[in-house]
This record gives C-alpha cells, structure tokens and sequence, in this order.
C-alpha cells in the first residue's frame, strides 16, 4: 500500500514564505546599494573638479597603469575621470527627462479621467500615434530641431518616453474612478483636482516610482546613442557618448580601452537602475518577488 503524501497548497505556501520573503530582502538590499552607488558617483565627480579635463599630451593614449587605471584619451586626459564624469552627466540627464516624461504622463492620464470621452479618446490616439512613430528617428528629428547638446537631448528623451506610463495610468484611474470613495467625493461636490491630489495619485504613487526608474534606462541609453550619432552632447563634454564616438577613430590601431570602459560604465549604471527599480518594487508590492 502506497504511503506517499502531498502536502496541501496551504502547507506549500508556508514552506514557501521564508524564500519569497529573503527574495524580497535581497532585492530590497540590492536596491539601497545602487543608491548608494549612484549617489557615491554623482559626489565623485564633483570632488574630481577639471580632472580628466585637462589635456596631457606627452600622455597621450596611455594603456591602463597605477598613475591612470583607465589610461588616457587622445588628448592625454584621465580616462576614468572622464567615465565618472559622464556617468553623472548622465545620471542627471535621466532624472531631468525621466521625470519630464512622468509629469507629462500623469497630466495626460488625468486629463483622459477628468474631461470626458472626447479627452479619452484624444489621449488614447495621441498615444497611439507616439508608439507607431520611429523612436530613434523621431529623437534625431528633435534633436536637429533643436540644435543638439544637453538640453536638446532632455527635451528630445522627455518627449519620447511618456507613452508607456500614460498608458498605464489612464487604465488604473479608469478602474479607480469607480471606486466608492471616488464616487462619494464627486457626489459631495469635490473638483477632479482634489479628487487627483487626494485619492487618484497617492494611490498610483508606487506604480509612478517604479515606473519612473524604469525610463532611466531608456534614457539613458538613448543619451549616449544620440551623442554617439553626433546629435546629442557637445564633442568637448564628457559624456559617455562622446567617449564611445572618440574611441572608434583608435580602436582599430589597439587602443581597446577607450571603447572598453566607457561601454562597461554603460552598461553598470543602466543595471543599476535596473536593479533600483526592482527593489523599489519590491518595497511596495511584496507579490511582484513570487514566481
């Protein structure tokens, strides 16, 4: 006879609990070092002053060493200086246009809610007609507009990324405005602003948080490509972008660490935002860490 025994799907979820809660920690943990990091290099490049600005050129296009652990550019300039300084350029870039987008989002979702079926519809096209557009063609087209550098690539980035969010919103405040609450205060009089400010976006904060560490990413990969194209920063700036664009004129005569680093210090501060924005989501939502 046969003695083998399943445990019920309540026994299971117990079992269960300790990992999802030590997974929710972790992502938790792993988010307050990011900021940590990101905050340590934005401070960092503050203190390097016009280091990896100055030029040098009896150290030009050094290799990696104990005096400049990055090397050097073309120009003699300390290459990990220069990293760090477009690192934080770019962490202000993102947080600039990020939160561009964002407002631009809850503006035009709250407008859908508030001023009727005709506002909804316009949105949802509006919306439509952002998503079908091409996205890098269209930040070029606003760049050149605009005529390049930091502030033209914020405008540009800020522009282009609010379609997601929007979406995302409209659909939470359509289900929220049929709430009891929400329908008690229109019934006592209250304006959709106060409604907005009282019960609409504090209830939707979390999802606005997460969400707007998620577009840093986009932001700024889509900085440092725009720049690598020649549309974005200036030539002199020190931003990621630049130092990829330079890097291509030597990377075929064997100077690997122009390209190198500046690609690594992408590609770190992209999943640092990344892993920012999953414990983010973590905090408020503890469900999002089950499998």
């Amino acid at each position: 006879m046969s003695t083998d025994f399943s445990p019920s799907s309540e026994f299971a979820e117990v079992l269960q609990q300790p990992n999802r809660t030590n997974r929710r920690v972790r992502k938790i943990q792993s988010g307050t070092v990011c900021v940590a990091f990101l905050v340590a290099l934005i401070a960092g490049a503050a203190m390097l002053g016009d280091i990896g600005v100055r030029s040098n050129l009896a150290l030009r296009l050094a290799p990696p060493s104990l005096d400049h652990i990055l090397g050097t550019d073309e120009v003699g300039r300390d290459l990990f200086a220069r990293v760090v300084k477009g690192m934080s350029l770019s962490i202000w870039v993102g947080v600039i246009a990020s939160a561009a987008s964002t407002l631009i989002a809850i503006g035009l979702a709250l407008s859908a809610v508030a001023f009727g079926r005709q506002a909804d519809a316009a949105v949802s096209i509006a919306v439509d007609i952002a998503m079908a557009l091409p996205h890098i063609i269209l930040l070029v087209l606003i760049c050149v507009s605009l005529g390049g550098g930091t502030q033209a690539v914020i405008i540009a980035v800020a522009l282009t990324h609010w379609t997601r969010l929007t979406r995302i919103l409209r659909a939470e405040m359509l289900q929220l405005i049929t709430s009891d609450y929400v329908l008690a205060s229109r019934q006592a009089g209250k304006s959709w602003g106060v409604i907005s400010c009282r019960h609409l976006i504090p209830h939707l904060v979390p999802q606005i948080l997460v969400n707007f560490l998620l577009l840093f990413p986009h932001a700024i990969m889509h900085e440092a490509g725009l720049t690598f194209l020649g549309f974005g920063m200036e030539p002199n700036t020190p931003a990621i972008g630049v130092l990829l664009a330079n890097a291509m004129r030597y990377l075929t005569a064997g100077y690997w660490w122009l390209g190198l680093f500046p690609g690594l210090a992408l590609v770190i501060i992209v999943l640092a935002f990344d892993r920012l924005a999953d414990g983010v989501r973590a905090y408020f939502d503890p469900k999002s860490v089950q499998d």
